[in-house]
């Protein structure tokens, strides 16, 4: 048995044919096709019946109207011509009628005019107003001549001393005279709340165009400070030059934005590292990564890219968000850090004196190194020991932490020893028990 016998001996298998496929779906679009077809059919033989007759309609009227129209004019000129005959023989009963007659026609002839004229001139309202307003006229000249209305009001009219009434018509004119200075008060008024509004939308515009611009100026700085400190491969390459205008550029536009725009830029630089003391190659003064996809910090001896110092001295930092921001070592004297959400903030050695802390979020803020009863506030001779804590803690006499939020019990405790004997009563939960340590 050859190979083809033994092919052949077995049904062969359906081959599947493109063509047949191409040509079944071919069919069903076309069955679809033909039912849309016949559907379309019927809808456009419906719409050619209706067009056909209303064609056939407005054809009878405008027939009509073809035949109404001249007769119309014809007798129209016919009562003029005896209206004006009647004039010159001065006949008064075919005055009449002839009168009458072309007053009749003439208006049969202008209604369709006065119809489309009204239509378009006024809206249904306005013509519900007039016809009401008329209603109105009619009824109160229907009053005074089917009731006593008017003959009342005669009777009381001669009972009016009329040589009086000059003095009366003086008050009048007074009392209009005030009238007409209170319609000018009331206007002058009116343009006044109108200007007004005016000129508080022009403030909102102003406002808005305002925060544009200084969002702007923030993107132009976050790339200025990319390109200035890292080279091609995106590591940190900042020589004292370079931070140097960072800083510079830094100071500058804090002096140009406000609150907010402070607060995207601190949390632009801390996020990028650029504000923490990272650890320094001796020679190069380059960072040194730290093994982990970082860079290695170093809080005794490392340099910042950036160093607040007094940037940030007396600001306005109020109600911003300032979570995870390392402002350690900033000097933030009689800052308003009001309402301010300072979660996971690092505020070691930062100098807050004076400043408004109140409702502030202080949960799991860092406001010092090592344990809560050694550590102190930073000192101006003696250096930090981030082991012990001595001289990490930040420095906040006479700070303001008014019905703060979530302070753990060792920043409680750090700010009842260290915020001095006036700050002491606006700490939440009160200081018993724990010393002041700083001794005023």
């Amino acid at each position: 048995m050859t190979i083809n016998e033994s092919d052949s001996s077995h049904p062969s298998s359906p081959e599947i044919n493109p063509e047949d496929e191409f040509a079944n779906g071919r069919t069903d679009n076309s069955l679809l096709t033909e039912g849309l077809g016949k559907k379309q059919l019927a809808v456009q033989s419906f719409l050619k019946t209706n067009i056909i007759r209303g064609t056939a309609l407005l054809q009878r009227n405008s027939s009509l109207q073809v035949a109404i129209t001249p007769r119309i004019l014809l007798f129209t000129s016919l009562a003029i011509a005896i209206t004006i005959i009647s004039i010159v023989i001065n006949n008064s009963f075919l005055g009449i009628v002839a009168t009458l007659a072309t007053l009749i026609l003439s208006l049969l002839i202008l209604f369709p005019w006065l119809q489309d004229v009204i239509q378009e001139w006024f809206s249904p309202q306005d013509r519900n107003v007039f016809i009401g307003l008329i209603g109105i006229f009619v009824a109160i000249i229907g009053l005074f001549r089917f009731t006593n209305l008017g003959n009342s009001l005669l009777r009381w009219g001669r009972r009016i001393n009329w040589d009086a009434s000059g003095t009366l018509a003086e008050w009048f004119g007074a009392l209009g005279q005030i009238a007409i200075a209170i319609i000018a008060v009331y206007v002058a008024w009116r343009q006044y709340v109108i200007s007004k509004d005016l000129t508080i939308q022009q403030n909102l515009l102003t406002v808005q165009q305002n925060i544009i611009t200084q969002q702007q100026t923030i993107d132009s700085y976050f790339q200025g400070v990319s390109d200035l400190v890292l080279d091609e491969e995106g590591l940190l390459e900042d020589w004292p030059q370079e931070r140097a205008i960072a800083e510079g550029r830094t100071a500058a536009i804090f002096s140009s934005v406000d609150g907010s725009g402070k607060a995207k830029i601190l949390r632009f630089l801390s996020r990028s590292k650029l504000l923490t003391p990272l650890q320094r190659d001796r020679r190069l003064g380059r960072a040194i990564l730290d093994g982990s996809g970082g860079y290695a910090e170093d809080r005794l001896e490392g340099v910042r890219v950036i160093d607040l110092g007094v940037m940030l001295a007396g600001a306005d930092l109020a109600d911003n968000d300032l979570r995870w921001t390392d402002l350690s070592e900033a000097n933030l004297i009689r800052s308003n850090l009001n309402n301010c959400d300072l979660v996971k903030a690092n505020l070691s050695r930062t100098i807050l004196y004076d400043a408004n802390l109140s409702n502030a979020d202080l949960n799991g803020v860092r406001l010092f190194y090592g344990l809560v009863e050694q550590a102190s506030p930073r000192s101006r001779t003696e250096p930090p020991n981030y082991e012990t804590g001595e001289h990490t803690g930040a420095v906040i006499e006479n700070a303001n932490f008014t019905n703060a939020q979530r302070m753990s019990e060792s920043t409680r405790y750090y700010c009842c020893a260290w915020c001095g004997e006036k700050t002491r009563s606006t700490i939440p939960g009160g200081c018993e028990g724990i010393p002041n340590k700083l001794g005023r």
